[in-house]
């Protein structure tokens, strides 16, 4: 009876109650879940085709919802209707969209036409300058590189831009498959904004009510964190990009650059993206930097430097200030991983996705932590200290 006891004790202790064991035998569960899913994969088809046609409306819906439900709150607080707030709400925005349509968008429209059409003057003008820079005395020793290396640039970026060119004719199909996406997402889009403004705080609830009675109230608690999780981001980082895009606009304004308001407004898109939006957008004006000479290219550069101090010390610690607590490798992991699997919608999303994700890791471990009775000798060390 003793042997058999000590058997036991040591199964349990070496296997039944270790932890590196418990973790490997959950990873393996997990894989053999995955490898389930692939193999009968064929059968969530029609549900993937459904999520790509509704997918579009309910991100812009969800978007624009976490930007107007604190107005409506607000505005349901001073004894407001919500539905009187609603409309209001969609009254303004659709004057703005209007005026948009109406002064900003042929703005945009001469200005990237005019690019496009004064391109290769810009290439050639850019080489002019980076070959009279190259052949200074002090580059000698590796002139023939740089110069080699600053012709494969340029010819592989007029390639790009010919293959865009191409492509764009060649994949009409795609581009008007597009167009009805956006198409269908803009006409649907209004309706299920309406009423998750109307009925959005009945919405968890109501996800809930179809769970046992003992996984509600978590199940609340976690949709609860993930929504102010993501609803934080979300506010704090379009809020940012706007903040980045009157910057610019402002700065090249000023020092007289061209194709300000464009190149203001793609900076603001492209801060969506953490950390490399702002380079990203600083590639095409300091090109055009170059084009208008020494002195523009250092003003560029001035309005740059003083856009990311007043980003970087004001407005992000004031509007986003540290909600997310994610570690900036952790982010560029994240996008380089969401933007490689899905995109650009990868990289945009990719950030929130991730903070939700980690909200239901989070309370899944902390329930494993109480159930399993694994990190109680943890817990009192901690405690203790």
């Amino acid at each position: 009876m003793e042997k058999k006891n000590k058997s036991l004790s040591w199964f349990w202790k070496w296997f039944l109650n270790n932890q590196v064991v418990t973790a490997l035998l959950i990873v393996l569960l997990v894989l053999l879940i995955i490898n389930l899913f692939t193999r009968v994969s064929y059968l969530f088809t029609p549900v993937l085709q459904f999520l790509a046609i509704v997918g579009l409306p309910i991100i812009l819906a969800g978007i624009l919802y976490y930007l107007m439900n604190p107005v409506v709150d607000f505005a349901e607080k001073k004894g407001i209707k919500r539905i009187y707030s609603i409309i209001a709400l969609f009254v303004l925005v659709v004057g703005l969209l209007a005026w948009g349509i109406v002064v900003i968008v042929p703005k945009i429209q001469e200005q990237t036409l005019s690019f496009v059409d004064n391109f290769p003057q810009y290439v050639k003008v850019v080489e002019k300058t980076v070959n009279d820079l190259f052949s200074d005395p002090i580059f000698s020793q590796v002139q023939e590189q740089l110069t080699a290396s600053g012709e494969k640039f340029m010819n592989s970026l007029t390639e790009v831009i010919q293959n865009v060119s191409k492509t764009t004719f060649q994949n009409l199909g795609n581009f008007f498959g597009a167009v009805a996406s956006i198409v269908v997402a803009v006409i649907t889009m209004p309706f299920i904004l309406f009423y998750l403004l109307k009925d959005g705080k009945k919405l968890g609830p109501y996800i809930v009510s179809f769970l046992p009675t003992k996984l509600r109230k978590p199940t609340l608690k976690v949709l609860g964190e993930m929504n102010a999780q993501v609803s934080s981001y979300i506010r704090g980082q379009l809020t940012v990009a706007f903040a980045v895009a009157i910057m610019f606009m402002i700065g090249f304004s000023i020092i007289g650059l061209d194709y300000a308001i464009t190149l203001g407004i793609a900076a603001g898109f492209l801060n969506l993206i953490p950390y490399l939006g702002s380079f990203l957008a600083l590639v095409p004006a300091v090109f055009l930097g170059i084009v208008g000479g020494p002195v523009l290219l250092v003003k560029v550069l001035v309005v740059f430097v003083i856009e990311q101090t007043i980003e970087g010390r004001v407005i992000s610690p004031l509007v986003l200030g540290s909600q997310l607590s994610v570690h900036p490798v952790t982010i560029l992991l994240v996008l380089l991983t969401s933007g490689k699997l899905f995109g650009l919608v990868g990289v945009i999303l990719g950030i929130p996705a991730y903070a939700a994700i980690k909200v239901v890791i989070a309370n899944v471990f902390e329930w494993y932590k109480r159930i399993s009775n694994l990190y109680e000798e943890e817990t009192e060390v901690v405690s203790k200290e």
